[in-house]
């Protein structure tokens, strides 16, 4: 072996280690829309010299829903083989009811109806797609509460644009679920949409509209702080990232 290879190799193992890292960071929680690693369900992550990255995931109980549970697997199996520099990628679910069939599943990219057969209506693209519309309404609460907070009239925002709210990273947060909606998200295009829709939100919607993205706010933080005890209780050990908690 060539003076400095081993080195080389180590420098080139923890930087793909910290890349997978960095991926998983791009996996949320479809109903808390939150990165996997805010919420502390990524057990562990390795990656061996040979490139082979191996991620365990833990969610807050046994029974959590296997169609979530599936989504965030296969969605961690995706952000991982894609990270360069990795030759193979094993993502497990652990202490879960479905475990098995989901780890097995993904493994064989067999999709949610081919991993649970006649157990599974279809595929989870319709789901996916209604947790971005929450995404969207929690996301559009937290926007417009705080430009109201800072002085904007409420009834104005029917008439405000993306480029009118203050360049925060909640707006950046909501441009870019819209986005992933098929919904516009350009500085030009109206702040407050129905992502039901696509089409602005006028007026005399406004209320209701507001009303609803506020619910929707509220639920997403109370289940994500749930979720946190839950696991913590469950995981003693587990830690998740005060720093990314966001304020209701």
């Amino acid at each position: 072996m060539a003076p400095g290879s081993a080195g080389a190799r180590t420098d080139q193992t923890a930087a793909i280690t910290a890349a997978v890292w960095s991926a998983l960071g791009t996996v949320r929680d479809p109903e808390l829309d939150r990165p996997l690693t805010d919420l502390g369900f990524v057990a562990s992550s390795t990656v061996d010299p040979g490139g082979e990255a191996v991620v365990e995931l833990c969610l807050p109980t046994y029974f959590c829903a296997p169609n979530f549970a599936f989504l965030m697997v296969a969605d961690s199996y995706d952000a991982v083989s894609a990270v360069p520099g990795v030759s193979r990628a094993v993502v497990r679910l652990k202490d879960h009811f479905a475990a098995d069939v989901i780890n097995k599943g993904v493994a064989a990219r067999a999709g949610f109806v081919g991993s649970f057969g006649e157990e599974a209506a279809d595929e989870l693209d319709g789901l996916r797609a209604d947790f971005l519309r929450k995404a969207v309404l929690a996301g559009t609460d937290r926007v417009c509460r705080s430009m109201v907070s800072g002085g904007v009239a409420r009834e104005r925002l029917a008439d405000l644009t993306l480029a009118d709210a203050p360049p925060t990273p909640d707006r950046e947060r909501l441009r870019e679920r819209r986005r992933e909606l098929g919904l516009s998200g350009g500085d030009a295009d109206p702040l407050v949409l129905d992502p039901g829709t696509g089409e602005a939100v006028t007026a005399d919607e406004l209320h209701r509209h507001l009303g609803l993205a506020r619910l929707t706010r509220v639920s997403q933080d109370a289940n994500s702080g749930v979720c946190r005890g839950m696991l913590r209780a469950r995981y003693p050990e587990a830690t998740d990232n005060p720093d990314t908690e966001e304020t209701p």
